[in-house]
């Protein structure tokens, strides 16, 4: 994929909306999974793949494991 994409990515733990502009503008919820635990939701649409890893290491370095990354739609 070297276009733009949408993408789902999930993290255990919460994340403040604030970061939403230092993770490429995507959009933050906070979903609770099935055995309650709390989650962050981060969706949006993603320049390419550097915007896409850029996004992960910025989660990398908050220490906030990733659950779960989909790729919604590209093109």
């Amino acid at each position: 994929m070297e276009g733009p994409a949408t993408y789902r990515v999930e993290v255990r733990g919460r994340l403040d909306a604030d970061w939403s502009s230092r993770l490429a503008g995507m959009d933050i919820t906070h979903p609770r999974r099935p055995d309650g635990e709390e989650t962050t939701a981060l969706e949006g649409r993603i320049a390419d793949q550097a915007a896409l890893a850029g996004v992960l290491n910025t989660l990398y370095e908050l220490h906030l494991p990733v659950l779960s990354v989909q790729c919604l739609e590209s093109g």
